[in-house]
């Protein structure tokens, strides 16, 4: 009998959203730990990718100066030394900054843990919502309370 009249009183219900908070807010964490995870190593993969671009894009810049000094120091027939010295450089430094536009766009693309900004603020939204609600049924108990009080005060009277 001590059971029924747990399970029925004004607190279960109380019992029952608290709990039913608890569950939705353990779920929401372990979905979004996951989410950071997933994230996470898509960052790495892309902090990889851009350090080998950028080492590739210094390796060329690098081979650029070191021909433009080659070039000088070689002894190249006149009539075609500038030439050769001009389109070696040219293409090198030419990949060098094409390697660099590209690393920079990639970089600018990049947001970290973007989505998982964006399903917490999801997550904020239902608990907002669910804490309206929340104070929306204490707010129609409270009425109730009063009403049933003042059906009890007319009874009363009646008598």
């Amino acid at each position: 009998m001590m059971i029924e009249q747990q399970n029925q009183g004004p607190g279960n219900g109380l019992f029952n959203i608290a709990q039913r908070i608890v569950t939705i807010v353990v779920g929401m964490v372990e979905t979004r730990l996951r989410l950071a995870v997933v994230e996470l190593e898509e960052e790495k993969s892309n902090i990889i990718q851009m350090l080998m671009m950028t080492g590739i894009t210094l390796l060329f810049a690098a081979f650029g100066l070191m021909s433009l000094l080659v070039l000088v120091i070689l002894v190249i027939d006149p009539q075609y030394r500038l030439t050769a010295i001009a389109t070696t450089t040219g293409i090198l430094l030419l990949l060098a900054i094409v390697g660099a536009v590209v690393t920079l766009a990639k970089a600018r693309k990049s947001s970290l843990l973007g989505s998982t900004r964006e399903e917490l603020q999801v997550d904020r939204n239902i608990l907002e919502k669910l804490q309206d609600e929340i104070k929306n049924e204490e707010a129609e108990r409270k009425h109730d309370e009063k009403v049933k009080s003042k059906q009890r005060d007319r009874i009363a009277e009646a008598k």
